[in-house]
Protein backbone atom coordinates (compact mmCIF):
# COMPACT_ATOMS: atom_id res chain seq x y z
CA UNK A 1 0.00 0.00 0.00
CA UNK A 2 0.82 3.14 -0.22
CA UNK A 3 3.38 4.99 2.43
CA UNK A 4 5.48 1.03 2.25
CA UNK A 5 8.82 0.97 1.16
CA UNK A 6 10.77 3.57 2.47
CA UNK A 7 13.99 4.31 0.19
CA UNK A 8 17.38 6.16 -0.02
CA UNK A 9 17.59 6.40 -3.68
CA UNK A 10 17.16 9.56 -5.28
CA UNK A 11 16.16 8.88 -9.44
CA UNK A 12 12.45 7.25 -10.16
CA UNK A 13 12.50 3.72 -10.69
CA UNK A 14 9.85 1.50 -11.89
CA UNK A 15 8.95 -1.60 -9.30
CA UNK A 16 6.14 -2.80 -11.28
CA UNK A 17 2.13 -3.27 -10.69
CA UNK A 18 1.66 0.72 -10.33
CA UNK A 19 4.32 1.09 -7.80
CA UNK A 20 7.16 3.52 -7.84
CA UNK A 21 10.00 5.48 -6.15
CA UNK A 22 9.35 9.08 -7.20
CA UNK A 23 11.49 11.78 -6.16
CA UNK A 24 14.19 12.60 -3.73
CA UNK A 25 12.12 13.68 -1.32
CA UNK A 26 9.52 11.66 -1.11
CA UNK A 27 11.63 8.32 -0.73
CA UNK A 28 8.53 6.06 -0.63
CA UNK A 29 6.73 3.22 -2.57
CA UNK A 30 3.78 5.06 -4.68
CA UNK A 31 1.13 2.41 -5.31
CA UNK A 32 -0.85 4.71 -7.61
CA UNK A 33 -4.86 4.26 -8.05
CA UNK A 34 -7.46 5.43 -9.93
CA UNK A 35 -10.66 6.27 -9.07
CA UNK A 36 -14.05 5.93 -10.58
CA UNK A 37 -16.96 8.43 -8.95
CA UNK A 38 -20.61 6.16 -9.58
CA UNK A 39 -24.01 6.83 -9.22
CA UNK A 40 -25.15 3.85 -7.51
CA UNK A 41 -24.21 -0.02 -7.42
CA UNK A 42 -24.78 -0.79 -11.18
CA UNK A 43 -22.02 2.01 -12.10
CA UNK A 44 -19.77 0.77 -8.95
CA UNK A 45 -19.72 -3.42 -10.34
CA UNK A 46 -18.71 -1.51 -13.77
CA UNK A 47 -15.92 0.35 -12.53
CA UNK A 48 -14.42 -2.34 -10.06
CA UNK A 49 -15.09 -5.12 -13.21
CA UNK A 50 -12.88 -2.33 -15.30
CA UNK A 51 -10.18 -2.43 -12.59
CA UNK A 52 -10.75 0.74 -10.60
CA UNK A 53 -9.44 0.37 -7.12
CA UNK A 54 -11.75 2.55 -5.47
CA UNK A 55 -15.31 3.03 -6.17
CA UNK A 56 -16.48 6.73 -4.72
CA UNK A 57 -20.17 6.82 -4.16
CA UNK A 58 -21.50 10.29 -5.56
CA UNK A 59 -24.26 12.37 -7.33
CA UNK A 60 -22.25 13.87 -10.24
CA UNK A 61 -24.60 17.46 -9.76
CA UNK A 62 -21.73 18.97 -8.17
CA UNK A 63 -18.00 19.24 -7.23
CA UNK A 64 -17.87 16.36 -5.06
CA UNK A 65 -21.51 14.91 -5.29
CA UNK A 66 -23.16 14.38 -1.89
CA UNK A 67 -25.03 10.28 -2.12
CA UNK A 68 -27.93 9.57 -0.03
CA UNK A 69 -26.16 6.90 2.96
CA UNK A 70 -28.25 4.14 1.72
CA UNK A 71 -27.04 4.52 -1.60
CA UNK A 72 -23.77 4.23 -0.27
CA UNK A 73 -24.67 1.25 1.32
CA UNK A 74 -25.85 -0.70 -1.46
CA UNK A 75 -22.48 0.78 -3.51
CA UNK A 76 -20.99 -1.03 -0.60
CA UNK A 77 -23.33 -4.40 -0.11
CA UNK A 78 -23.21 -5.04 -3.80
CA UNK A 79 -19.54 -5.12 -4.09
CA UNK A 80 -19.54 -7.52 -1.13
CA UNK A 81 -22.05 -9.94 -3.32
CA UNK A 82 -19.69 -10.04 -5.97
CA UNK A 83 -16.82 -10.31 -4.72
CA UNK A 84 -15.19 -7.11 -4.53
CA UNK A 85 -15.10 -6.79 -0.48
CA UNK A 86 -11.24 -6.10 -0.78
CA UNK A 87 -11.94 -2.82 -3.23
CA UNK A 88 -11.83 0.02 -1.14
CA UNK A 89 -15.26 2.35 -1.62
CA UNK A 90 -15.36 6.27 -0.68
CA UNK A 91 -17.55 8.82 -0.51
CA UNK A 92 -17.84 12.89 0.43
CA UNK A 93 -19.68 14.87 3.32
CA UNK A 94 -19.79 18.04 0.63
CA UNK A 95 -18.19 21.07 -0.68
CA UNK A 96 -19.24 23.12 2.64
CA UNK A 97 -19.53 22.22 5.69
CA UNK A 98 -21.79 25.08 7.53
CA UNK A 99 -21.69 23.64 10.94
CA UNK A 100 -18.92 21.96 12.91
CA UNK A 101 -21.37 19.42 15.10
CA UNK A 102 -23.08 18.87 11.31
CA UNK A 103 -20.16 17.82 9.83
CA UNK A 104 -19.19 15.45 11.62
CA UNK A 105 -21.81 13.86 12.44
CA UNK A 106 -22.11 13.35 8.64
CA UNK A 107 -18.34 11.87 8.42
CA UNK A 108 -19.53 9.59 11.17
CA UNK A 109 -22.68 8.62 9.28
CA UNK A 110 -21.23 8.25 5.74
CA UNK A 111 -18.13 5.73 7.56
CA UNK A 112 -20.98 3.46 9.35
CA UNK A 113 -22.78 3.46 6.06
CA UNK A 114 -19.52 1.67 4.66
CA UNK A 115 -17.26 4.38 3.67
CA UNK A 116 -13.64 3.31 4.08
CA UNK A 117 -12.44 6.70 2.89
CA UNK A 118 -14.64 9.62 3.36
CA UNK A 119 -13.43 13.08 1.53
CA UNK A 120 -14.40 16.52 3.23
CA UNK A 121 -14.77 19.59 1.54
CA UNK A 122 -13.20 22.67 3.02
CA UNK A 123 -14.52 25.56 0.48
CA UNK A 124 -14.70 28.55 1.24
CA UNK A 125 -12.24 28.36 4.84
CA UNK A 126 -9.17 30.08 5.44
CA UNK A 127 -6.49 28.23 6.49
CA UNK A 128 -7.43 28.41 10.53
CA UNK A 129 -10.91 27.72 10.30
CA UNK A 130 -10.02 24.38 7.90
CA UNK A 131 -7.70 23.66 10.63
CA UNK A 132 -10.10 23.62 12.87
CA UNK A 133 -12.78 21.92 11.55
CA UNK A 134 -10.39 19.64 9.35
CA UNK A 135 -9.17 18.45 13.41
CA UNK A 136 -12.37 17.25 14.57
CA UNK A 137 -13.23 15.98 11.71
CA UNK A 138 -10.33 13.16 11.45
CA UNK A 139 -10.50 13.21 15.14
CA UNK A 140 -14.28 11.54 15.20
CA UNK A 141 -14.03 9.41 12.36
CA UNK A 142 -10.60 7.76 13.66
CA UNK A 143 -12.11 7.95 17.23
CA UNK A 144 -14.83 5.28 16.17
CA UNK A 145 -12.91 4.42 13.18
CA UNK A 146 -8.92 3.69 13.28
CA UNK A 147 -8.66 2.12 10.28
CA UNK A 148 -10.70 4.35 8.22
CA UNK A 149 -9.20 7.19 5.65
CA UNK A 150 -10.16 11.07 5.97
CA UNK A 151 -9.53 13.48 3.02
CA UNK A 152 -9.66 16.64 3.38
CA UNK A 153 -10.66 18.47 -0.41
CA UNK A 154 -9.69 21.77 -1.07
CA UNK A 155 -10.51 23.79 -4.30
CA UNK A 156 -8.31 25.38 -7.10
CA UNK A 157 -10.43 27.89 -8.55
CA UNK A 158 -9.24 31.31 -8.69
CA UNK A 159 -12.79 32.13 -6.71
CA UNK A 160 -11.39 29.65 -3.87
CA UNK A 161 -7.92 30.30 -3.77
CA UNK A 162 -8.89 33.61 -1.96
CA UNK A 163 -9.67 31.75 0.95
CA UNK A 164 -6.99 28.95 0.95
CA UNK A 165 -3.79 28.56 -1.45
CA UNK A 166 -4.59 25.23 -1.74
CA UNK A 167 -0.54 24.34 -2.91
CA UNK A 168 1.07 26.34 -0.03
CA UNK A 169 -1.34 26.19 2.26
CA UNK A 170 -2.86 22.38 1.59
CA UNK A 171 0.69 20.42 2.79
CA UNK A 172 0.28 22.46 6.08
CA UNK A 173 -3.76 21.89 6.52
CA UNK A 174 -3.21 17.84 6.14
CA UNK A 175 -0.05 17.83 8.65
CA UNK A 176 -2.03 20.06 11.35
CA UNK A 177 -5.19 17.52 10.92
CA UNK A 178 -3.27 14.52 11.14
CA UNK A 179 -5.38 13.49 7.81
CA UNK A 180 -4.10 10.64 5.48
CA UNK A 181 -4.07 12.93 2.52
CA UNK A 182 -4.99 16.15 0.62
CA UNK A 183 -7.92 16.40 -2.90
CA UNK A 184 -7.02 18.78 -5.09
CA UNK A 185 -10.23 19.68 -6.97
CA UNK A 186 -12.13 22.33 -8.89
CA UNK A 187 -15.51 23.77 -7.20
CA UNK A 188 -17.39 25.14 -10.33
CA UNK A 189 -17.89 21.63 -12.72
CA UNK A 190 -20.20 23.54 -15.10
CA UNK A 191 -18.02 26.02 -17.13
CA UNK A 192 -15.99 23.71 -18.97
CA UNK A 193 -12.50 24.61 -17.11
CA UNK A 194 -10.61 20.81 -15.41
CA UNK A 195 -7.07 20.99 -12.96
CA UNK A 196 -4.93 22.11 -15.50
CA UNK A 197 -6.53 24.85 -16.67
CA UNK A 198 -5.93 26.30 -13.12
CA UNK A 199 -2.39 25.59 -12.66
CA UNK A 200 0.17 23.60 -13.89
CA UNK A 201 2.22 20.46 -14.11
CA UNK A 202 5.10 21.81 -11.98
CA UNK A 203 2.76 22.98 -9.48
CA UNK A 204 1.19 19.55 -9.12
CA UNK A 205 4.75 18.02 -8.88
CA UNK A 206 5.81 20.33 -6.21
CA UNK A 207 1.81 19.59 -4.55
CA UNK A 208 2.76 16.05 -4.69
CA UNK A 209 6.49 16.24 -3.54
CA UNK A 210 5.05 18.01 -0.38
CA UNK A 211 2.60 15.79 0.60
CA UNK A 212 5.04 13.01 -0.10
CA UNK A 213 7.93 14.32 2.48
CA UNK A 214 4.68 14.32 5.28
CA UNK A 215 4.01 10.86 4.48
CA UNK A 216 0.79 12.44 3.49
CA UNK A 217 -1.35 11.79 0.02
CA UNK A 218 -1.79 13.42 -2.72
CA UNK A 219 -4.97 13.45 -4.73
CA UNK A 220 -5.97 15.01 -7.90
CA UNK A 221 -9.41 15.22 -9.82
CA UNK A 222 -11.59 18.13 -11.68
CA UNK A 223 -13.10 17.16 -14.62
CA UNK A 224 -9.75 15.06 -15.37
CA UNK A 225 -9.84 13.75 -19.25
CA UNK A 226 -8.11 10.66 -20.59
CA UNK A 227 -5.82 11.96 -22.27
CA UNK A 228 -4.36 13.80 -19.12
CA UNK A 229 -3.63 11.07 -16.96
CA UNK A 230 -0.77 9.72 -18.10
CA UNK A 231 0.93 13.02 -17.42
CA UNK A 232 -0.57 13.42 -14.18
CA UNK A 233 0.49 9.97 -12.73
CA UNK A 234 3.95 11.27 -14.25
CA UNK A 235 4.12 13.74 -10.95
CA UNK A 236 3.17 10.70 -8.58
CA UNK A 237 0.44 11.26 -7.42
CA UNK A 238 -1.48 9.08 -4.96
CA UNK A 239 -5.05 8.96 -6.54
CA UNK A 240 -6.58 10.34 -9.38
CA UNK A 241 -10.72 10.87 -9.06
CA UNK A 242 -12.32 10.62 -12.94
CA UNK A 243 -15.62 10.50 -13.58
CA UNK A 244 -16.79 12.12 -16.94
CA UNK A 245 -13.53 10.37 -18.59
CA UNK A 246 -15.05 6.85 -17.53
CA UNK A 247 -18.70 7.42 -19.23
CA UNK A 248 -19.78 6.08 -22.48
CA UNK A 249 -22.68 8.63 -23.48
CA UNK A 250 -20.84 11.35 -24.93
CA UNK A 251 -22.22 14.80 -24.87
CA UNK A 252 -23.29 13.93 -21.13
CA UNK A 253 -20.35 14.20 -19.54
CA UNK A 254 -20.78 13.41 -15.86
CA UNK A 255 -24.06 12.27 -16.44
CA UNK A 256 -23.32 9.72 -18.90
CA UNK A 257 -22.96 6.06 -17.71
CA UNK A 258 -19.39 4.25 -16.42
CA UNK A 259 -18.79 1.16 -18.39
CA UNK A 260 -15.88 -1.57 -17.50
CA UNK A 261 -14.11 -1.34 -21.05
CA UNK A 262 -13.37 2.54 -20.77
CA UNK A 263 -12.54 1.85 -17.29
CA UNK A 264 -10.22 -0.73 -18.31
CA UNK A 265 -8.52 1.90 -21.02
CA UNK A 266 -7.88 4.29 -17.84
CA UNK A 267 -6.42 1.73 -15.82
CA UNK A 268 -3.81 1.02 -18.32
CA UNK A 269 -2.33 4.94 -18.35
CA UNK A 270 -0.64 3.79 -14.73
CA UNK A 271 3.11 3.59 -15.72
CA UNK A 272 4.00 -0.32 -15.41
Amino acid sequence: MAGEGWQEKENQIDYGEGRHFIGRFNRRYVMQRLLVSVRGPKEALQAVKGGAHIADAEYPASALGTPYPLNLLSVRNSLNRAGYKKVKVSTNIGEKQFDRASACQAALGVATAGADIIKCGLAELPLDAAIYLGETLVRTVKRFYPKKKVIPAVFVDDDMQRFLDAFKEGPMLIRKTSADGLLLDTYNKSIGKGLLDYCTLKDIKAFVTKCHRIKKEAWLAGSITSEELTVLWSTGVDVICIRGAACEQKGKGRFGEVKAKIVTELVRTIRK
